[in-house]
């Protein structure tokens, strides 16, 4: 059903229901089509998650799970256990994390246990992957001393590692857009690693259509995007309007969990990480990328890296955000408002890096993932998760993001706890409430308030999802 009258709709906690119409995607106009009783359910503005991976995530949910393990020997008694019911020639892991293991990840104890068979393991963070010596073979590269291939030596291949027949991928990235679905999203940005103009006009055209998509354009096919033409927010043809032209991205530096991530201050073992792109030739792309209509998406994680790229931004004349922006120098603080430049984050990652940023930022961490020092400076905030590094779960990044407690019960620097009004509208394109007029891209909550914890908020209900006045989830039969 599209459209139609959504009867007792809450618009606010501890406001009364209202008959909320819908009517050709938006909200407002006739009450033409069935009506749905909410029964005092609150309605907000659809969910955005700013930063995925989405094959990456798709892909993720299928293979082996490594993010719990404590130890190398510990993933790899996990991928022992997995290999006899594993259906692949490669055998690919997931999400390990290695930044407090008492031992290193090395090829040899990889082939302790699959000496003939490709085995791959993809960081957490998808900035290094663990490589047995006949995957090292298989995929045509030299005898490592380690097996552990990171940032330039493993981004180039990490398509290739993880090849699989494109039917099987297209329905594990539908199943991935479904359960989006089910949580709220009503739209992504996709940085896949991939020409994601055309991926995406192919997979709506096939009925993947349950999510508007934002299509990140990386260096590689950012020549074909200037020929073409297209502008950041130029809709795709063919894709009724689900699909977007969206920024160009760029990788400048690595990460803490590799600890790469480029820094001012050196690492406790030395050196200051890894600076991937060269000033020159980011001035150069984003510049090109400007002038062209696009607007840009550079990734930054390192406080030294924050500071090359803003430096970048204020050079080109560039438009865009700093993805990640995990640790920043004092001084490179209010130079995000006054460039314009929007601070891209990923709250949840807190909860899992706190312990690395204590280990291998020490003394810094007043200003790691420094969400409330962005927002006092004046910068402007949008929230993703960069799935598969953390899940597309819109209620995890803004729980993350409203309450600093961790699991374990810690509090880790309160201080850059955010308001809930200011990360929810950093996580639906600036709305806070559904209003006349607006988009009908809706989430309907399966209660009538907002948890007050970030726990709870991490799970809230979700009753159902409606994009452009259909739903995509739930809804109608949600109770039944």
């Amino acid at each position: 059903m599209s459209g139609g009258l959504l009867r007792g709709a809450r618009l606010a906690p501890g406001e009364a229901p209202v008959d909320l119409p819908v009517s050709d995607g938006v909200v407002g106009g006739d009450r033409g089509g069935e009506p749905v009783d909410l029964g005092g359910r609150l309605v907000l503005p659809g969910l955005w998650d700013n930063h995925v991976h989405f094959d990456q995530w798709a892909l993720a949910q299928a293979g082996l799970d490594l993010s719990s393990a404590t130890s190398a020997a510990h993933a790899v008694r996990l991928i022992g256990e997995h290999l006899p019911t594993a259906d692949t020639d490669v055998v690919i892991a997931h999400g390990f994390r290695d930044g407090l293991w008492p031992d290193s990840p090395t090829a040899g104890l990889l082939d302790a246990v699959a000496a003939d068979r490709p085995v791959v393991a993809l960081s957490g963070d998808l900035h290094s992957g663990w490589f047995n010596t006949a995957a090292l073979h298989r995929f045509s590269l030299a005898p490592h001393e380690t097996g552990l291939l990171t940032e330039t030596e493993f981004m180039p291949i990490m398509n290739d590692v993880q090849q699989v027949d494109p039917a099987v991928r297209g329905r594990r990235v539908d199943v991935a857009v479904r359960a989006a679905a089910a949580r709220g999203v009503v739209g992504v940005t996709d940085f896949e690693i991939a020409d994601n103009r055309a991926v995406w006009a192919r997979r709506i055209a096939a009925g993947t259509d349950r999510l508007r998509v934002r299509c990140g354009i990386w260096p590689q096919w950012l020549d074909a995007a200037l020929a073409d033409g297209v502008r950041t927010g130029d809709v795709l043809p063919g894709t009724e309007g689900l699909a977007t032209v969206g920024p160009l991205k760029v990788i400048v530096d690595g990460s803490l969990g590799t600890r790469t991530a480029y820094c001012h201050d050196p690492y406790p073992g030395g050196g200051h990480g890894v600076l991937s792109v060269s000033p020159e030739h980011l001035d150069d792309l984003m510049g090109r990328a400007g002038r062209g209509g696009l607007e840009t998406a550079i990734h930054a994680i390192g406080d030294r890296a924050c500071e090359q790229v803003l430096a970048a931004f204020a050079a080109t004349g560039a438009r865009g955000s700093v993805e990640h922006a995990q640790l920043v120098a004092e001084r490179d603080f209010p130079r995000f408002a006054e460039l314009g430049v929007v601070a891209s984050v990923q709250p949840a990652h807190v909860h899992d890096d706190v312990d690395l940023a204590e280990a291998y930022w020490p003394g810094r961490t007043g200003r790691a993932f420094p969400y409330g020092t962005l927002l006092s400076s004046g910068a402007s905030l949008v929230l993703g998760s960069d799935a598969p590094v953390a899940p597309l779960d819109p209620w995890l990044t803004l729980a993350a993001a409203v309450d600093r407690t961790l699991p374990d019960g810690r509090v880790w620097h309160p201080e850059h706890e955010i308001p809930f009004d200011i990360a929810l509208a950093a996580s639906t394109g600036g709305r806070t409430r559904v209003r006349t007029g607006d988009v009908a891209d809706l989430v309907v909550l399966d209660t009538d308030e907002i948890p007050s914890t970030g726990a709870e908020l991490a799970t809230t209900p979700v009753w159902g999802t409606m994009l452009a006045g259909r739903w995509t989830a739930g809804g109608p039969g949600a109770d039944g």
